[in-house]
């Protein structure tokens, strides 16, 4: 019924059950999740995990917190890893500067680089902006969206979330749509077609409501799915196929047959 569109089981936070935690999910009804590389080493363990559960895709990049380590040799690491079967985007990648934790002249090369290394790649890209909206947008009208992609966790307002769209994006909704007053997003889902939408739970981060304060994981994409829901006048179900059919599209789940 769901696509958690984006998730980290490759994080630490799941080392002690995360094999439980798919299983939870497929009881849930999530029948698919990305699981989203934030470096080099976890990339590589979040494919080591696709591989090992079909219910499972992966995506790699380096995010913008760790751009400052990207070495001579990081993307060509990054493109044998998005070779394998399991991987169906390039991310996640993108600008931060809330907490800055690369310089920012940094985090606006390594995006612009990264980029271009998914369209090499052939990938849609998962782009993390956080407060960065201006210069996120400018970057992709730059890059005009050759490959498309996603806007994951989406924070900026219902005019960005179009200009987004109109760039090809997908914007995806995650767990704070559930919290009370979070009226900017709720406006960005009531006027965002149903068919440019995805939901996520961004897990371990970001709990939606009313788990919130709890360690996130994929079985909680309900949550958000109900809320999205509610806010376009559809039912779950409703909801649920079409974020499914959505992240379907842009990920090309099942990309191909895989042999795990």
């Amino acid at each position: 019924m769901f696509i958690d569109s984006h998730a980290h089981l490759e994080m630490r936070e799941f080392d002690r059950d995360r094999e439980e935690v798919i299983l939870r999910a497929a009881a849930a009804g999530v029948d698919y999740i990305v699981t989203v590389g934030t470096t080099l080493r976890d990339c590589r363990k979040a494919v080591e995990i696709a591989r090992r559960h079909p219910a499972v895709y992966a995506a790699v990049g380096i995010h913008p917190h760790d751009a400052k380590e990207i070495g001579p040799n990081t993307y060509d690491a990054l493109k044998t890893l998005a070779g394998d079967d399991a991987v169906v985007a390039y991310g996640e990648i993108g600008l931060d500067f809330f907490r800055n934790l690369t310089p920012p002249d940094i985090q606006r090369r390594r995006f612009a680089e990264q980029l271009e290394v998914a369209t090499d790649l052939g990938l849609p890209v998962i782009v993390h902006d956080r407060e960065a909206h201006e210069e996120t947008v400018a970057t992709l009208k730059a890059w005009r969206g050759k490959t498309g992609g996603v806007i994951h966790c989406f924070s900026g307002d219902a005019a960005m979330a179009m200009t987004c769209i109109e760039l090809g994006f997908y914007i995806s909704i995650a767990g704070p749509v559930t919290y009370a007053g979070s009226e900017r997003l709720w406006e960005v889902v009531r006027q965002a077609p149903l068919e440019r939408l995805l939901i996520e739970t961004d897990a371990p981060y970001l709990t939606p409501h009313p788990r919130r304060g709890r360690r996130n994981e994929p079985a909680y994409v309900a949550l958000t799915a109900q809320k999205v829901a509610e806010l376009k006048g559809v039912s779950r179900e409703e909801a649920a196929r079409e974020t499914s059919r959505n992240a379907r599209n842009l990920f090309g789940i099942p990309r191909k047959a895989r042999t795990s």
